[in-house]
């Protein structure tokens, strides 16, 4: 296609040339997204959804995706256009920016188009005890939600949501229905580990050291290998594959970083719960429901996990009780 007979705009060059490689993308990507979120999921029993939920989710994830991705691509693009091969430095400030805005807003604005989110109340006798324990650690929330993970899958989960004032409890229905409050408690507990030991906040100063040093990197030999058209569109796959190939390459240290912070927010859900038993209890039902995989290999858990084996969790945590 000839997209100077459309418009001499070239962000609408631009666009029409990422909506291609989109398709492409998606076209390749589908078969392999297909098998391990659906038929491997429900091969082994953990999925709840019908074919038509599944697509009908994929495709609301894909529009949001688009609408909150396609400011950020556009804003990229102009960069490139005008800072040239110093593109880096606005781009990694304007990421940065908008990932801590994002996180503000993801809870309110994101989240309830893919769950129905119910406050579990004042007056529910685990909410209360989950108040009480943020207040505790000096952790002001805005309430505790229950939130229908079950629509999708069988597993269980639990998280914080939010930066600065507005962070909420997030407990799955499938966690509720199936977790003693006191191994409740204990999840939760490690969630506030990374709130008190500020992982969320180390974790985005580590995360901004690498994206900036990978841009920088990556910008000087994009701009060496293109003969410094960095905006011309025949160059962005190349621009594209620097990118993954930094990303896989640092992700390795990514990951190590975040095992860290898990080992430590276990050490302190240990501490606040008197002691390991309860959250490593928790632990073992999660990776019983979840079907994790307790031992992997050591290189697949360096490579590619984010937490920590559940037998390497459970070895640490009942050092600490030995200790």
């Amino acid at each position: 296609m000839n997209t100077t007979r459309l418009s001499a705009n070239p962000y609408l060059h631009f666009l029409l040339f990422g909506l291609v490689a989109g398709l492409i993308a998606q076209v390749f990507s589908l078969p392999l997204s297909f098998t391990s979120s659906y038929v491997v999921e429900h091969r082994y029993g953990l999925s709840n959804q019908s074919i038509m939920a599944w697509v009908g989710e994929r495709l609301k994830g894909l529009l949001v995706g688009g609408v909150i991705g396609l400011p950020m691509v556009l804003v990229f693009y102009a960069c490139l256009r005008i800072f040239g091969a110093g593109w880096w430095l606005p781009v990694g400030i304007v990421v940065f920016l908008f990932s801590v805005l994002l996180g503000r807003l993801a809870p309110i604005l994101i989240f309830p188009l893919f769950y129905k989110f119910e406050p579990l109340g004042d007056d529910h006798p685990l909410g209360a005890r989950i108040v009480e324990l943020c207040g505790s650690a000096g952790m002001a929330v805005t309430g505790v939600y229950r939130f229908n993970l079950s629509k999708t899958t069988k597993k269980a989960n639990a998280a914080f949501t939010g930066l600065g004032r507005a962070k909420r409890v997030l407990l799955a229905d499938t966690l509720l229905d199936q977790f003693p409050d006191d191994e409740i408690l204990a999840v939760v507990a490690h969630e506030l580990g990374h709130f008190r030991l500020k992982h969320i906040w180390k974790g985005l100063a580590f995360g901004m050291i690498l994206s900036f040093l990978g841009l920088f990197l990556v910008a000087r030999l994009h701009a060496s290998l293109s003969g410094g058209q960095v905006a011309a569109l025949v160059t962005l796959p190349l621009l594209a594959l620097l990118l993954s190939v930094y990303s896989f390459i640092t992700g390795p240290l990514s990951n190590a970083f975040s095992r860290r912070h898990e080992y430590e927010a276990d050490s302190y859900s240990s501490a606040m719960m008197n002691g390991s038993q309860t959250l490593a209890a928790g632990l073992e039902r999660l990776a019983e429901l979840n079907l994790a995989d307790r031992d992997p290999h050591p290189l697949v858990e360096f490579l590619f996990h984010s937490h920590p084996s559940i037998k390497n969790r459970l070895a640490a945590l009942e050092g600490l009780d030995h200790a």
